[in-house]
């Protein structure tokens, strides 16, 4: 049973950290419009699996948690697609 609570928490604490590290790249883009743009969208898709995950754990039942799910999918996938736009972009200062 601790092993599970453990595991649990562990996916909380990687999203958190992947949240804060989101944060710290849009925090070293450019001051440009589109430096702006793409930070304020990763910020957007980037925190919001850390707080859908947070949300799913009061999930009201299956479906709901499974919805909670994809939804936190759905958005780690945008901001991953919003990374190599960045990296491929030049939005570094």
């Amino acid at each position: 049973m601790n092993n599970y609570a453990n595991k649990k928490h562990d996916l909380e604490d990687r999203l958190i950290e992947f949240s804060v590290l989101v944060i710290k790249i849009a925090e070293n883009l450019k001051n440009s419009r589109a430096g702006n743009h793409i930070a304020g969208q990763i910020v957007r898709s980037g925190t919001s699996p850390s707080l859908n995950y947070g949300e799913a754990q009061s999930a009201e039942s299956l479906s709901d948690f499974i919805h909670k799910f994809k939804i936190l999918l759905k958005e780690l996938r945008e901001t991953r697609v919003a990374l190599k736009i960045i990296k491929t972009g030049t939005f570094n200062q």
